[in-house]
């Protein structure tokens, strides 16, 4: 299904099931095929699941302007709204869990009774005088880089690292590395391009800070994409209701890697 947002951009999103909505934000550059795996689980346990494909990704339209947060939640608020949401578990990966921090701080008052941060790219990722253990800005300009030009085979690439793949002993599953890239290559190289500045340069520490609701931090101590030390462990201080579990050896993709583990934790988070 589709929503056509306030500038004319097409939104897909799926809405299967009945009872209290679990809403799922994916992650650069994938869709909301990256969720399989939960909305099957939570699906079978009686939630209405939901999920949209970001702008530029997946299969909403492949704009030229718009591939920053503001914009990212604003789409989803206007979509959730059309929805009629109320009551809702909002849960976001990596880039994704920026986008449910600014949405609970920006529009979830009285809407969203929980949220959950997987590997989230929150509080913020990029090196600044404020923050000077992030990432340094030439590591976001190399990704730029092979997004831009060499997209095809630098999505390839990314997914070992992404899920843990280049471990000594990791169990390599060739069917989450072709679902990656075929996620990947769906949605449009302006769109990954221009995104990357908005998952590594948006400060997420106000929303965090103003958030009230309970909200459940799970990070894999072994993410090689957004660093446990810079994300998870700092993003659960800044929470007035925040609960951290951290994973050793997990890797940044372990919603569809750990998916059993993963979803376990989530539902007990709801149900308590």
């Amino acid at each position: 299904m589709k929503i056509t947002v306030k500038d004319g951009t097409e939104i897909y999103y799926k809405d299967w099931g009945t009872g209290q909505p679990i809403v799922f934000h994916h992650g650069w550059p994938l869709s909301s095929d990256d969720w399989d795996a939960q909305m099957m689980f939570f699906l079978e346990k009686g939630y209405r699941v939901i999920a949209h494909d970001r702008r530029g990704h997946g299969r909403s339209t492949q704009t030229a302007t718009g591939h920053d947060m503001e914009t990212y939640v604003d789409d989803a608020a206007e979509l959730y709204e059309f929805l009629g949401l109320k009551d809702a578990i909002h849960v976001g990966h990596s880039t994704g869990g920026g986008e449910v921090i600014r949405y609970v701080a920006k529009y979830g008052k009285g809407l969203v009774a929980k949220a959950v941060l997987i590997s989230a790219v929150t509080p913020l990722m990029v090196q600044t005088e404020n923050n000077p253990d992030g990432i340094p800005m030439s590591i976001f300009d190399e990704i730029r880089q092979g997004t831009a030009f060499n997209r095809a085979q630098y999505f390839q690439d990314f997914t070992l690292p992404f899920y843990g793949f280049n471990r000594e002993g990791a169990k390599v599953s060739q069917g989450i590395r072709d679902n990656w890239w075929r996620q990947g290559m769906m949605g449009g190289v302006r769109a990954h391009h221009d995104g990357i500045k908005a998952f590594s340069e948006t400060d997420f520490t106000e929303d965090l800070k103003s958030v009230d609701i309970p909200v459940l931090v799970l990070h894999g101590e072994d993410d090689q994409i957004v660093p446990f030390p810079i994300s998870g462990a700092k993003a659960v201080k800044l929470l007035k209701n925040g609960k951290l579990i951290s994973y050793p050896g997990f890797p940044h993709g372990m919603p569809a890697t750990e998916a059993a583990t993963i979803n376990d934790d989530i539902l007990a988070f709801i149900k308590s």
